[in-house]
């Protein structure tokens, strides 16, 4: 346990800016899992508004500094690649 003001206060922070973190982390990951299920499922007019919708909350969550912008670019780049995979395959199948 602290035992300096400072420190005592610190940890009060951290306790604060953790509790901060979970809850953006885990709207974010819920944002993309939505998008993730309606890709697989192969709605793709749903999806691509999903998609947005979850590439709106990445860069909220990263511009607030839970994320760095390198992992948020990571994440629109992987679920971006889903969907355009997802794409292509609708419009092979189409053919």
């Amino acid at each position: 346990m602290p035992n300096l003001k400072s420190s005592k206060k610190r940890a009060r922070q951290a306790i604060k800016r953790t509790a901060y973190n979970r809850y953006w982390r885990k709207t974010m990951k819920t944002y993309i899992k939505k998008a993730r299920k309606a890709i697989l499922a192969g709605n793709l007019e749903e999806a691509r508004k999903l998609v947005y919708d979850a590439q709106r909350m990445i860069d909220k969550v990263a511009s607030k500094g839970v994320i760095h912008k390198r992992e948020a670019a990571r994440r629109k780049s992987r679920i971006m690649g889903m969907l355009a995979k997802a794409e292509k395959s609708m419009a092979q199948t189409q053919e």
